[in-house]
């Protein structure tokens, strides 16, 4: 299939990018900055050059066409809660309706472990604007004709991957822990892989069950 990755420079995404490629996957890595094609050409994915913090609905349209599945992996990197809106909340929602308009079936959000109207971040908290933004964004991929999966991850390291997880599907009695990057980005891939898992969120952290046999317990469900 034809993957189009948001925000093809972020950590996750060159980690998922070569993953795709691997699984014989067309990939197409969406990014701002132009002195960031070189990388993202190394990991096997397309580079495209173009910000989605500023292309309305029917330019990010054009943008999918072709596409089979939308991953988003993009973030404005907190600090400015303005930019955090405008590109966590707001271009989100619009990848969403574009996706939709382009007839990419599939579309696989990176939110985070916690997220949802219930965050519990308080109003004093530099990390609320991200909390409401990311709030908002899931709501509107839940919302959608999208055959849609959100990974929820915990807090995110730079360890190597270990390819077991621990999944839940919004289960109030697990705490968030942490998870790899690596690890966040198999599980992107091995989304894509399973059709029978659609229209659900998946909170997840480091744990001891592999990634597959983990993802096909929760189609199952």
């Amino acid at each position: 299939m034809q993957v189009t990755i948001i925000g093809g420079h972020g950590k996750i995404a060159l980690l998922a990018a070569p993953l795709l490629v691997e699984a014989g996957h067309d990939v197409r890595s969406i990014i701002r900055n132009p002195d960031h094609e070189a990388d993202v050409a190394a990991t096997g994915a397309t580079p495209v050059v173009a910000d989605v913090e500023s292309l309305d609905v029917a330019a990010l349209t054009g943008l999918f066409e072709g596409s089979d599945a939308v991953v988003w992996s993009a973030g404005a990197g907190g600090g400015d809660a303005a930019r955090t809106i405008a590109v966590d909340r707001d271009a989100a929602i619009r990848t969403v309706e574009a996706a939709q308009t382009a007839g990419a079936h599939r579309y696989v959000m990176v939110s985070y472990f916690g997220a949802g109207a219930d965050h519990g971040v308080p109003d004093d908290s530099s990390f609320r604007a991200y909390a409401d933004a990311k709030t908002d964004a899931d709501a509107a991929i839940e919302a959608s004709s999208l055959d849609w999966v959100i990974l929820r991850p915990s807090a995110l390291t730079l360890d190597a991957a270990t390819g077991s997880v621990d999944v839940r599907q919004l289960d109030a009695s697990v705490e968030p822990d942490s998870i790899a990057r690596a690890d966040v980005a198999a599980l992107i891939a091995a989304v894509l892989e399973r059709p029978a898992l659609s229209r659900t969120i998946v909170e997840v952290n480091a744990g001891s069950t592999p990634i597959g046999e983990a993802l096909d317990a929760l189609a199952a469900a």
